[in-house]
């Protein structure tokens, strides 16, 4: 992999602000069977499971952002605002 969970979660944050911003707390966990992180966002009683495929989490690392990732965290924000 070349980094570890701790580096990966901290690159997301730093890359989505807004995650922090609106007290979201993220976890993550790498799913060998489907070579993906499961990253889990929670706020209060709402919750997102999604997952980052290996490669958009190496994107990630490298300092691309994630559109998928992007769209999934802008979604469940606006989720919750509703809510």
């Amino acid at each position: 992999m070349g980094y570890t969970q701790v580096a990966l979660e901290d690159k997301i944050l730093e890359m989505y602000p807004e995650i922090t911003k609106h007290g979201i707390s993220m976890g993550l966990s790498f799913d060998k069977s489907k070579n993906a992180w499961i990253v889990k966002f929670k706020k209060s009683a709402h919750e997102l499971t999604t997952h980052l495929d290996k490669r958009d989490a190496d994107d990630c690392m490298d300092n691309i952002k994630c559109v998928y990732l992007g769209v999934q965290i802008g979604q469940f924000i606006k989720n919750f605002e509703e809510g």
